[in-house]
């Protein structure tokens, strides 16, 4: 429940920082899950927030204007909003509370995002309709509907024949590699889902691993960043998903007349005449909308443009009603179900259950229209490219024993016009048929697998060569032998990248293609990278070797040339040439980043561009294993870690499995998890971050006094200074350590500091120091020798400054106590309190009593030691406080 504006939740933690989450219901959930993204991925959702906006750039600077006014003119925070305001109350609900939790981690103070300082902004406001923007923004160019431009251009110039050379998904297409093996084939009669999304890579990562737990369910899963659920990749426990890029044309362009009308405004010529548009400016971008779509190219001053016409801003339904109902669901027919609501974008999926259900179906929302409409920019002012309704859902798939979705041409063949050639598909089904039994930890070789049967075409090609030079000679020969994978450490996977670079190159440079070589200029930035013709030709490279557009012997002579200039290169392993190259919205350029296995077309789809540069800017965003028999021998792993905050612990812990092929366990005994943090209702005005059971800053205002903040004592800084002058007062006597060197102290509690039981704090007032704070665990104390103690007991120590900045007001060390007892029963979630104060210390005791601690019967073991601080004995009075 939400009291306050504040859930009611429980954050745990896994050994790789991924977050476990648990609240009473599933709107405290979602609020937990937008608050514990706000805390690991603060950075990277405040940029998908601006980019929702249109006001990236000022973040990023001028590389993000592109975006930014492509991003204005597609209106996509409008349609955010239009999709939220159309959600049930329900669902509409649960994103608010999303957003509202966002909201709250937001004001954390810590761990503090560096990029914030490096750009001079805070953290922006998020509204309850943002994340339906962050998924619009993330996923509006995912269909790749800027291919139609490069089409357009390509039967104009070379004819419609001459499309299909370039058929085929590119570097700025999203896919993925998905398969499930049946229960008789899982070695623990259940079924197996697994897989890889292929998605641009970026620090932090646009997955997020997550668990999300409550009376209605439990569902581990891969979320993205800033909107609530687990839609793509989950695990329910009695049943798992899984999603792949259908690769289905759902958006359309159309080529509109356009005009300034007489009278103010504009007009766009439509089946019915000229009609009134909407126009508006938006700092200084026109803004327009046909009945169409938006316009993203050209306007009323140029005469025309391009509008884009997409089923999100028609219908006002981005599918987020889906979401909910998939962590609700139990079997395949639930999943099924949930999957009937997706809008985009158009995936295929995949589904099992522990009874035995399979499913195997395309979903999502995909326009009936002209075939032509699908293939290029269409003429906005004929009747016969109207959308006509949407497709009926595709018949389901039968599951025979195994299932793959790869991006090929399958089950969304009829939805679509450019596919991912079939070798990934057809590898996986080999591997797959390998076995008779799969257990989880064995998928393995299948998301490495590097075997590139896309090298065929041109092998074939340098086999047929002679007359060469010797040197030229030899390579062909190293080629020919050469076993086909593309593995980091071989010299011969990198000696092919070469010869295929140049062959990109040299096509690029044949006559032929010469009218496509000057395409991308001549449009926005934002569309550029589908119409340059060097990538163009690099991913069409199997197609254009084997085409009688380009005659043999032409193709025969740009191989040969090709091979005696790789013929003269230095030996290089592939893994020098194809590192992992990241996205990140703040370039480092002092980051050396790993030696990669693996190319396009292997089912280790790691992505460079042929001819432009050997680099890997796309690959596995995540792997997963989905284990219905146990959901605890499931494994997942990102490319990088948990977190978004650079210098974190789990920033890229993940990343060396990620290369090695590995996958972490998915825990799912809360037992076996750390504690971080227990945000209750009865703490409303705290604010709370920590990083791990042991440690957190804590933030709470009290009326009359101002904001108090506990936050981890540095023992290598100023903070020592501040308490050797406190210690060293006649008034500290019973902390027992007057007399002590400056040095003494920062020994005692730099070794505090490096122990796993005992933890020190210094909480200040306004900024300023106030109060030092202790915390211990019994059992590691000789306390624990005066007492029995129980589960859940806390030991703490409380030694308050000189009065400063309300220490004179009536009530303050009251105040103090109250943040102690907040910060330990519900901050971290013990049950019990433990204090000892030395008996002599009337004040203390007094404190402590009226602070709602309740004293022990008589003055135990009177001679106790406090080895947390060193002190000599003492004779102590036992107060507890019970939650």
């Amino acid at each position: 429940m939400t009291i306050g504006g504040v859930a009611d939740f429980e954050v745990f933690r896994d050994a790789w920082g991924v977050p476990h989450l648990r609240a009473g219901d599933a709107s405290a959930l979602a609020y937990a899950q937008g608050y514990v993204t706000a805390v690991d991925r603060a950075w990277q959702i405040e940029v998908e927030r601006h980019r929702t906006l249109g006001t990236s750039a000022g973040l990023l600077g001028a590389q993000a204007l592109g975006w930014d006014r492509f991003a204005r003119q597609a209106r996509l925070a409008d349609t955010a909003r239009r999709c939220h305001e159309a959600l049930d109350e329900e669902t509409r609900a649960w994103v608010g509370a999303y957003a509202d939790g966002v909201n709250h981690g937001l004001r954390q103070p810590v761990p503090e995002a560096p990029e914030f300082a490096r750009v001079g902004v805070a953290p922006g406001h998020w509204e309850p309709w943002t994340p339906l923007g962050v998924w619009l923004s993330t996923h509006v160019l995912f269909a790749g509907f800027p291919a139609k431009l490069w089409r357009d251009e390509v039967v104009r110039r070379l004819g419609a024949d001459a499309v299909g050379l370039f058929a085929t998904d590119g570097p700025a297409t999203s896919g993925s590699n998905g398969w499930l093996v049946d229960g008789q084939r899982g070695a623990g009669g259940g079924a197996l889902i697994a897989g890889d999304p292929h998605r641009f890579i970026e620090d932090p990562g646009v997955y997020q691993q997550v668990r999300l737990a409550c009376p209605e369910f439990d569902v581990v899963g891969l979320a993205v960043p800033g909107v609530p659920g687990i839609g793509h990749f989950g695990h329910a426990g009695s049943v798992a998903w899984a999603i792949t890029n259908a690769m289905a044309d759902y958006q359309d362009l159309y080529r509109e007349r356009l005009r300034r009308a007489e009278g103010g405004g504009v007009e766009a010529l439509g089946p019915d005449g000229w009609r009134a548009a909407h126009a508006e400016v938006q700092d200084g971008v026109e803004v327009i909308e046909t009945e169409r779509g938006v316009v993203v190219i050209g306007g009323p001053d140029e005469g025309e443009g391009i509008s884009l016409r997409q089923p999100a801003r028609v219908h006002a339904d981005l599918g987020f009603g889906a979401l909910p109902a998939l962590l609700r669901a139990r079997t395949v027919a639930d999943v099924d179900r949930a999957f009937d609501r997706w809008a985009e974008p158009v995936n295929v999926v995949l589904a099992a259950d522990t009874e035995g259900g399979l499913l195997h179906r395309v979903a999502g929302t995909v326009p009936v229209r002209d075939p032509e409409n699908t293939l290029r920019v269409v003429p906005a002012w004929e009747e016969r490219y109207a959308w006509r309704g949407t497709h009926e859902p595709m018949p389901r798939a039968d599951v025979d024993g195994i299932a793959v979705m790869a991006n090929e041409r399958s089950l969304a063949g009829p939805l679509g016009t450019e596919f991912a050639p079939p070798h990934r598909a057809r590898r996986i089904r080999e591997l797959l048929g390998e076995r008779e039994t799969w257990r989880a930890e064995d998928m393995g070789v299948v998301h490495t697998d590097t075997e590139l049967a896309s090298a065929r075409p041109l092998l074939a090609l340098v086999e047929r060569l002679d007359g060469l030079s010797p040197e030229a000679a030899g390579l062909r020969e190293r080629l020919l032998n050469w076993d086909r994978r593309m593995v980091a450490g071989s010299v011969r996977a990198a000696a092919y990248a070469r010869v295929r670079s140049r062959v990109v190159r040299l096509l690029a440079r044949h006559e032929l293609f010469a009218p496509l070589a000057h395409l991308a200029p001549a449009y926005p930035e934002v569309f550029r990278p589908w119409l340059a013709l060097v990538p163009r030709i690099a991913f069409g490279l199997e197609n254009l070797l084997t085409s009688e557009r380009l005659p043999d012997e032409e193709r025969l002579a740009i191989v040969r040339e090709a091979v005696e200039e790789a013929a003269g290169d230095p030996d290089v392993t592939w893994g020098e040439l194809h590192r992992l190259a990241p996205w990140q919205a703040l370039p480092d350029p002092g980051t050396v980043w790993p030696a990669l296995d693996g190319d396009h077309d292997c089912v280790l789809s790691t992505s460079s561009v042929p001819g432009l540069t050997d680099l890997s800017v796309r690959g596995p965003a995540a792997r997963y294993v989905w284990d219905l028999a146990r959901r605890e021998d499931s494994r997942w792993v990102v490319p990088l870690g948990a977190s978004g905050v650079p210098g974190s612990a789990h920033h890229r812990d993940q990343l060396p499995l990620w290369l090695r092929g590995e996958l972490a366990p998915v825990t799912t005994d809360f037992d076996l998890l750390i504690q971080e943090i227990h945000v209750t209702e009865a703490t409303p005005q705290g604010t709370l971050e920590a990083t791990s059971a042991e440690f957190a800053e804590y933030e709470q205002s009290v009326d009359g006094f101002g904001t108090f903040r506990l936050a981890r004592l540095d023992p290598a800084g100023a903070d020592i200074d501040v308490l050797h002058g406190w210690v060293s007062e006649e008034r500290a006597r019973f902390w027992g350590m007057t007399g002590l060197g400056r040095d003494d102290v920062r020994g005692i509690y730099a070794h505090m500091d490096s122990l796993d039981t005992h933890h020190a704090y210094l909480v200040r007032l306004d900024g300023t120091p106030v109060a030092l704070f202790q915390t211990y665990e019994p059992e590691a104390d000789r306390v624990s020798e005066c007492y029995e103690v129980r589960d859940g007991d806390l030991g703490v120590h409380l030694l308050i400054g000189p009065a400063g900045p309300g220490g004179a007001v009536h009530g303050f060390t009251e105040a103090l106590v109250g943040l102690l007892v907040s910060y330990g029963i519900d901050g971290l979630g013990r049950k019990r309190l433990v204090v000892e104060p030395d008996a002599r210390n009337d004040k203390a005791i007094a404190l402590f009593h009226r602070g709602g601690f309740e004293l022990a019967d008589e003055i135990l073991l009177p001679e106790i030691d406090l080895p947390d601080v060193y002190l000599a004995e003492k004779r102590a009075q036992l107060a507890f406080y019970s939650r």
